[in-house]
């Protein structure tokens, strides 16, 4: 297979183009490399209807076959973890390493949900009456994958869905198509027909496809204000709906730790992938006996580490993934220094990528915007506290509720901080560890409903009581 062009959409299992296409850009040189298909209704209905039609037939397959199929799409991608990653770099913009572990962590994920099975409960088995309820597959999936981990964040939905018995029409981000319409035409040869289309299209086709009456779910990844129209616009219709949103996510950092041991796990926590993470640490909460020690060690690591182009040997953080995305950060960062709020900064390189340099803010003010907003990019405030019930109160005052962590030496006192931490995870010493056997929801405006875990397979089914008289 030829990575590097020919990017066809999978509907029906065929390869579909478009009447129209649109420019893809490496965000590494703000200039595009390819053209992605530019679908519209006609392509989105046939997705929709083969689907549709290939549902019946794939409900009825034994869960174990579906499982296995599964399992084999997820063999795909460790065999072509390499390739897809250096495309990855070119779209995404992060390095190929880090790129390539994606794509060999999502058919992990793969495996490991081929394994899952939904249970069966039995309330009553009596002389009189058998009781019990089941798990059946919802119909035809919606899935809306985001740009900042396209693979993995698809993988999440595609496994569990199908395991489920589903069907299913996946849009990765327009920023970022190329890699999933490979995987697409790698997984043609795995999946019957209908079952896996992916198309994908500009900003005009999410709302189509959230508004087209031929699905029964939405499962869609990305920001909480297209995440409440998402919802909206479900609810016309009553489709079930799964959204995984934004996350302003504090770390609380106690006195007792040894800075040394946890500066590199804390940076990276808050700064891997060029901090464009929904579970980043986005606000540092730091005891302030250790405040200026830890403060000095990040500012030393964020000095050090090479920005720039994925594809460069080194690089350790990329760029921005687009311009709209990079303005938004851009003015995050005016704003701040508009209010000279002092800046911590590393280097970033100039010219045509979208770069901005690792910022680190100096103790901001609580109502600053830095502070308020996802800057979903480079920038962390570190905040001074005191007293624990005072760190708490500050971590929760957040309209999201994603995830949070708290380092200490004292473990017992570090559960009994997480437990009040108004947060779907918590992380205890470590960070940015998802799993797929444990569920992940957001609270608040981080979200609504459950991925991964048997929880996150259940939201691709519905309950199905079955009562039979005895006697």
């Amino acid at each position: 297979m030829q990575f590097d062009r020919d990017y066809t959409m999978t509907i029906d299992g065929k390869p579909v183009s478009a009447a129209r296409t649109m420019p893809v850009v490496n965000p590494a040189t703000g200039e595009a490399f390819a053209e992605a298909p530019d679908a519209g209704k006609a392509e989105l209905d046939a997705a929709v209807e083969s689907a549709r039609a290939a549902f019946k037939s794939w409900k009825a397959r034994p869960i174990s076959e579906r499982q296995a199929l599964v399992k084999k799409a997820g063999d795909i991608l460790l065999a072509n973890a390499e390739a897809l990653g250096r495309l990855f770099t070119k779209e995404q913009g992060r390095p190929v390493d880090a790129a390539t572990q994606e794509i060999q962590g999502a058919g992990a994920w793969l495996h490991a949900v081929s394994t899952m099975t939904p249970p069966v409960h039995v309330s009553e088995d009596s002389p009189t009456q058998y009781i019990e309820t089941r798990y059946v597959p919802l119909g035809v999936i919606c899935a809306i994958a985001p740009w900042n981990f396209p693979v993995t964040l698809a993988m999440w939905k595609v496994a569990p869905a199908l395991v489920a018995g589903n069907t299913m029409v996946l849009k990765p981000s327009p920023f970022t198509p190329l890699c999933t319409l490979k995987i697409g035409e790698l997984f043609r040869d795995v999946f019957p027909p209908g079952v896996l289309n992916i198309i994908t299209g500009g900003d005009e086709l999410g709302p189509m496809m959230t508004a087209h009456p031929g699905f029964d779910k939405i499962s869609f990844t990305g920001s909480t204000a297209t995440g409440k129209r998402v919802m909206e616009s479900a609810s016309k219709d009553l489709k079930r709906v799964t959204l995984e949103l934004g996350g302003n996510d504090a770390a609380i950092v106690m006195p007792d730790v040894n800075l040394d041991e946890v500066a590199q796990k804390i940076f990276f926590g808050a700064f891997f992938n060029t901090a464009q993470i929904c579970v980043a640490t986005k606000r540092l909460y730091v005891h302030e006996a250790v405040y200026d020690g830890l403060r000095d060690r990040l500012a030393g690591i964020a000095k050090a580490v090479k920005m720039g182009d994925g594809a460069e040997q080194g690089t350790v953080l990329g760029p921005i993934q687009n311009k709209r995305q990079y303005e938004r950060v851009l003015d995050l960062l005016e704003d701040a220094k508009k209010n000279e709020l002092t800046l911590i900064q590393g280097a970033a390189p100039e010219g045509g990528g979208f770069f901005i340099p690792v910022t680190i803010v100096d103790n901001p003010p609580e109502d600053s915007r830095v502070v308020q907003e996802e800057a979903f990019g480079p920038i962390l405030p570190m905040l001074k506290f005191k007293e624990v019930d005072e760190v708490i109160d500050r971590a929760n005052a957040s309209d999201y509720g994603l995830a949070g962590a708290v380092w200490s030496k004292d473990v017992d006192k570090a559960v009994e901080i997480a437990h009040r931490m108004e947060t779907g995870t918590v992380w205890i010493n470590q960070n940015l560890n998802l799993r797929p056997d444990t569920a992940f929801a957001g609270r608040k405006n981080s979200g609504f409903g459950v991925e991964n875990g048997m929880e996150g397979l259940l939201e691709y089914m519905a309950p199905q009581a079955v009562y039979v008289a005895r006697g």
